[in-house]
């Protein structure tokens, strides 16, 4: 079964965790800001996925406005080409105000940023879970211990919980992102 690039599932809540599917289309070593004091890291061409959660109800913390940040670049960098979509499928699940983009642009905060912030890099696939639930760690587990996911170094984009990894390598195709996300519609959609 072929999942939506976005899928937005859950109960009524402006807050979540998400999934994102990112693809890098070339390979390099990158900083992820001031991570391991700026260490580089080696990054191969392909998939990656990251976990993330905007527990609060409004602004700038909000699911709907941390998603669009994401999918916007900084300076005036095009965004993701996923982004408009991100939008209409907001407005759609009633999630977010109408227009949930950066009001004053994108500076690069958080490790997944610089991932992110690359041309050569794209979000391709968003599972967002309405829920006030702290899901984040858990579904890091649950990723980190599935057998087609690899960690790039260890904490990576997990901060506030450096026991995860947050920014996985994925060595696997659509048919493992669409059980991904079954197991977690199953698992976490009331």
């Amino acid at each position: 079964m072929k999942i939506p690039n976005i899928l937005v599932f859950g109960d009524d809540t402006q807050a979540g965790t998400y999934v994102l599917r990112i693809r890098l289309r070339k390979s390099m070593e990158l900083q992820f800001g001031r991570f391991k004091k700026g260490m580089l890291i080696s990054l191969q061409s392909g998939d990656y996925t990251y976990v993330g959660s905007a527990l609060s109800e409004k602004g700038s913390t909000s699911l709907a406005r941390r998603l669009a940040r994401h999918a916007t670049r900084s300076g005036n960098k095009t965004p993701h080409a996923i982004r408009d979509d991100m939008v209409k499928e907001f407005n759609k699940s009633q999630l977010g105000p109408p227009n949930p983009l950066p009001i004053n642009g994108k500076n690069l905060f958080w490790n997944i940023d610089h991932l992110l912030d690359l041309d050569v890099s794209e979000i391709i696939n968003i599972i967002a879970i309405r829920s006030a639930k702290r899901l984040e760690n858990t579904i890091s587990e649950f990723l980190e211990s599935n057998p087609h996911t690899h960690i790039i170094e260890k904490s990576l984009g997990a901060n506030d919980s450096p026991q995860h990894t947050h920014i996985l390598r994925v060595n696997d195709d659509d048919k493992w992102w669409s059980s991904i996300a079954d197991s977690l519609q199953r698992t976490y959609n009331p």
